[in-house]
């Protein structure tokens, strides 16, 4: 078994960025704390990621410093220099719609309420063939899709981003079809790796990275967990999602890790994570097959790619 079932750690329990940026440092602090009230629920979130040689969390400043967010530009720095400028987060709401028992427009608060936020670190590979290492916080999507009280109609969830030009310039340009749409199946939304993140490195979730609230989907291309979400709906068909309609022959709409499936234009068998130069093989479903492959049983992964 690769990953345990994280345990719920309170916003005041999350491990401090030094720590995490140094896991020698972290383990020698809770062996020598074991009275402590703090280790057990930290230690039980710090062992929940799939660990491989080399898995250090990425540092916080590459972490906030290098990421798409083509709403602000498709150079890599280019939402660290706009979006804590432009993005307004508070007040925030998401539209909840579709094939669900209780839709409404739900403040941002009130939507996540009572879910305590859980601390997870989870390896992020985006489909350009490099990856970062994230300590995250936020609250499993199942624990939301099951207050909110899908309908048996319910097959699909489509999430969306904010639209809005004066505070996301990129979408001035037509890059894409704004605005920007995802979804997942709604068993891959229930799957307990899913989670909607507030945060991360125990800090408010950055605007660069998506916020208030954005999804993070690890087995999957990064362009699959989306940034800023407005809206939420629960569909009986499968969504139509910005990058699937752009370039369709490039990115498929279940956008499953799979080295063995090269992007048209690049090979996926290796990638690089960022601080190092030497590239390390791709793993299927990034490391978290033996959590999520049933969910793929018989389906044919090279054409539903």
């Amino acid at each position: 078994m690769l990953i345990r079932k994280p345990s719920d750690v309170a916003p005041s329990e999350i491990t401090p960025e030094r720590v995490y940026l140094s896991r020698r440092e972290f383990m020698r602090g809770a062996a020598g704390a074991a009275a402590s009230a703090l280790v057990p629920g930290v230690l039980a979130a710090c062992e929940a990621p799939a660990q491989q040689a080399g898995d250090e969390p990425t540092p916080y400043e590459d972490v906030t410093g290098y990421n798409n967010f083509y709403e602000y530009g498709t150079d890599k720095e280019d939402p660290a220099r706009r979006a804590p400028k432009l993005l307004r987060t508070r007040p925030w709401s998401v539209a909840v719609e579709g094939h669900v028992k209780r839709p409404a427009v739900y403040a941002l608060e009130d939507l996540l309420k009572p879910q305590r936020l859980q601390d997870r670190v989870y390896r992020l590979r985006c489909v350009e063939a490099w990856s970062m290492v994230i300590p995250w916080q936020g609250v499993p999507l199942r624990e939301l899709i099951q207050r909110l009280e899908p309908t048996p109609r319910a097959r699909y969830v489509e999430f969306t981003t904010l639209h809005d030009p004066e505070q996301m310039p990129g979408q001035k340009r037509a890059v894409l079809d704004w605005p920007y749409v995802e979804g997942l199946r709604l068993d891959e939304a229930l799957h307990p790796l899913t989670l909607l993140a507030t945060g991360l490195y125990g800090r408010p979730l950055p605007a660069q990275n998506g916020a208030p609230l954005r999804l993070v989907v690890p087995w999957k291309y990064g362009f699959k967990s989306i940034k800023s979400i407005v809206r939420i709906r629960f569909t009986e068909t499968q969504p139509r999602t910005s990058w699937n309609l752009s370039a369709p022959e490039e990115y498929g709409f279940y956008a499953n890790v799979n080295p063995e499936v090269d992007h048209p234009r690049w090979s996926q068998a290796r990638e690089r994570r960022i601080g190092e130069w030497r590239k390390r093989p791709t793993l299927p479903f990034n490391g978290y097959a033996e959590q999520v492959a049933s969910l793929y049983a018989g389906m044919d992964l090279r054409r539903h790619f």
